[in-house]
């Protein structure tokens, strides 16, 4: 990152969704009750499954960090989208613009391959159930989470440290909401291929690769579960997996679109739509997704509600 002194911008320009004065004020407050609703839906699902030892089992492990992983990365673009909309403070440091970068790119990585690791979890649980506790222990949890974050760190490194060493000479303005890939590379003075080879490689190896191990994960499933003879055991394996099945769906579907081609097709309109989706919305559809489809995880809740409402009680 040391190039930075050499460039003649001082720092960055966020210039948000929109430029009409009136459309901010009409997005800040959806966006600020979508941020509540994800900070709260998440924080709840964390405690829920933290306090309640019937959830403390692998599929809910993952549960948990996928819930802090969704919180986190909402809260990497939210707060300043926000601060853009509500205030006119648009501009952001060369620091900053990179370290949003940073741990968006990190969480975001970690995230699909945690989404693996839940896939093959429920590969497990329905294709090997007899052997599900043995297979799936505490240990392998553990490896599998931890391999998630170092991958996902290694791959928003090689991306980060590629793009810091680019020249920012004449234009400072983003056209996006916060510092992605694709709209500051577009401002770059330098020469951008090897960058984006770069970025392509990882995201396209990253994205495949997961999603080639959560399809071969959900083949094994479904061949499992057309081999059940009773409609309701084909209905009970099948609802367990088809939450996860429905959120790995939407985050992938809005991932490729945003990152799997070349500048050439880099979209304003479109590319902004997607990145709203999948940094905004999927985290606050996450918990949503897990838990109304979910009756441990509702049971979970209502043993909550009835716990604290017994403490009050006898207070």
């Amino acid at each position: 990152m040391g190039r930075w002194n050499s460039t003649s911008v001082p720092g960055f320009i966020l210039m948000g969704l929109t430029d009409s004065a009136e459309t901010h004020l009409l997005l800040s407050m959806p966006f600020l009750l979508i941020y509540l609703i994800t900070v709260l839906g998440n924080a709840g699902m964390i405690l829920i499954i933290r306090l309640d030892p019937q959830l403390h089992t692998p599929m809910y492990f993952f549960l948990t960090h996928l819930s802090f992983l969704d919180l986190s990365y909402s809260s990497v673009t939210t707060p300043k989208t926000l601060q853009s909309l509500l205030t006119s403070i648009k501009s952001i440091s060369f620091l900053g613009c990179f370290t949003q970068m940073y741990f968006f790119i990190l969480l975001a990585a970690t995230e699909c391959f945690l989404l693996s690791s839940m896939a093959y979890d429920r590969y497990v649980a329905i294709c090997h159930p007899l052997h599900y506790p043995v297979i799936m222990s505490t240990r392998r949890c553990r490896a599998l989470l931890t391999g998630s974050y170092v991958i996902g760190f290694i791959y928003c490194t090689a991306v980060v440290v590629s793009m810091s060493q680019l020249h920012f000479c004449n234009s400072n303005v983003i056209q996006h909401f916060f510092c992605d890939t694709s709209p500051v590379l577009a401002l770059s003075c330098s020469d951008t291929s090897e960058v984006e080879i770069i970025i392509f490689i990882s995201a396209g190896s990253n994205l495949v690769l997961n999603l080639i191990t959560t399809s071969a994960s959900y083949v094994f499933i479904l061949s499992t579960i057309l081999k059940i003879n009773s409609t309701a055991g084909k209905k009970k394996a099948f609802s367990t997996c088809a939450s996860h099945l429905l959120g790995v769906t939407i985050f992938y579907g809005t991932m490729i679109f945003t990152y799997l081609k070349p500048k050439t097709s880099y979209s304003l309109g479109k590319d902004q739509v997607a990145s709203v989706f999948y940094t905004i919305v999927i985290p606050m559809l996450n918990p949503i997704i897990y838990s109304l489809r979910n009756k441990e995880v509702k049971n979970a809740a209502v043993r909550f509600m009835q716990k604290i409402a017994g403490s009050r009680q006898v207070k």
